[in-house]
């Protein structure tokens, strides 16, 4: 039986897909996504995802989650999600491992900090990074640069495009331009990434004691299962009752937006993936849920993400990647051999730099500033 068979109308063939930018002889025992997701895995960038923030520095603790297994939770939720919708689960993994690969060192703050520094030059989006490292900067072929991956891939990778942006890069962000809407699977790893990032969060939040059980029970959404662990299990408490509310949290959340999406589904009857491009989104939560997700949401950004401790973090982290920035625009011949541009153009020297700071980890941004501003390194 082809590995595809089973998928539904609506979900993405490879076989029948867009293609790659350079055409390739098909491989006689993996299928076309398959090979994009080990091409993501053997790439450099995906190892980097190691060191990288998601919202404690790296080196803050060993058990905190980094963009490295942050991509991995996302990817085995989507799976599990594309199983049960009978969506390409090859795909939804390929664009789960690799929508962080252009993420900046520092989570968000780097990459706010980066587009700052960038405004004059096109600024700085890291889907658009994420996207530029499989096409362009990583170098694993001799025929072609980037990683040469399936259109579906790099369309699942580029989950937001300015307007702007959208215009040069032509048929892959088409869609931000005509408002039309990208494969199933896209579509659904977008919503295993919130379902990833609000259940670790708390995880984390919790384990690094800047938010409470005490808080978290004024979210209703919470509150409601951390009862029914307590009602289940009598005077549990510690990791054993957290772990055991957040796995009620991605239940919940999964079954309900395979519920929800497996009716709109039923309901539209896409014919093919171009019916499911024309259409309304059809991966979603229920009204109720995204009502829940969203005061969940709402209280990691108030009393996580804006922590007087993680706020003292982002202002280093921006400090870093800023005198970074600057410090090698002033004086290029800082940068190593491969990141320094010969043609002279503001806007290209510019852009190697954000190359360059983007790919670094938490700890190298750390060491390369303490190389170029610290006395000690003389």
């Amino acid at each position: 039986m082809h590995p595809e068979a089973h998928l539904a109308p609506y979900a993405a063939h490879s076989e029948g897909g867009v293609g790659r930018r350079y055409p390739e002889t098909a491989h006689a025992s993996r299928s076309q996504f398959q090979r994009d997701r080990d091409r993501i895995i053997h790439s450099s960038a995906f190892r980097r995802l190691e060191y990288k923030t998601q919202v404690f520095l790296n080196h803050e603790g060993d058990l905190f989650r980094t963009r490295l297994t942050h991509s991995l939770e996302v990817a085995q939720i989507g799976r599990s999600l594309a199983r049960n919708l009978r969506l390409n689960e090859d795909l939804v993994e390929a664009i789960s491992l690799a929508h962080d690969l252009g993420h900046t060192p520092f989570g968000h703050v780097g990459q706010d900090v980066l587009n700052e520094c960038m405004k004059d030059h096109g600024g700085f989006e890291h889907n658009l990074q994420s996207l530029r490292v499989v096409d362009e900067l990583e170098e694993h072929y001799g025929a072609f640069d980037g990683l040469n991956l399936m259109f579906e891939t790099r369309e699942g990778i580029l989950k937001h495009c300015s307007l702007a942006n959208a215009r040069l890069l032509g048929p892959v962000a088409e869609r931000f331009i005509k408002r039309s809407q990208p494969s199933l699977e896209a579509q659904l790893t977008n919503l295993a990434d919130e379902i990833a990032y609000n259940s670790h969060d708390i995880d984390d939040g919790l384990r690094s004691g800047l938010i409470t059980i005490a808080q978290l029970e004024q979210v209703e959404f919470f509150a409601r299962l951390w009862r029914d662990v307590q009602a289940t299990y009598p005077g549990l408490s510690g990791r054993r009752a957290i772990y055991e509310t957040l796995r009620r949290l991605i239940t919940a959340l999964a079954d309900d937006l395979i519920a929800t999406s497996g009716q709109l589904l039923a309901d539209a009857a896409p014919a093919d993936i171009e019916a499911v491009r024309a259409s309304a989104p059809l991966i979603r939560f229920s009204d109720g849920m995204r009502k829940d997700a969203t005061e969940l949401k709402r209280f990691l950004r108030a009393n996580l993400y804006q922590h007087y401790q993680v706020n003292r973090m982002r202002v280093k982290a921006s400090r870093i990647v800023r005198e970074l920035f600057q410090a090698f625009m002033a004086e290029p011949v800082l940068l190593p051999p491969d990141y320094q541009d010969k043609s002279g153009e503001a806007d290209k020297r510019a852009r190697k730099i954000a190359d360059y700071i983007a790919g670094m980890t938490d700890r190298y941004a750390i060491r390369e500033h303490r190389r170029l501003f610290s006395l000690e390194e003389l």
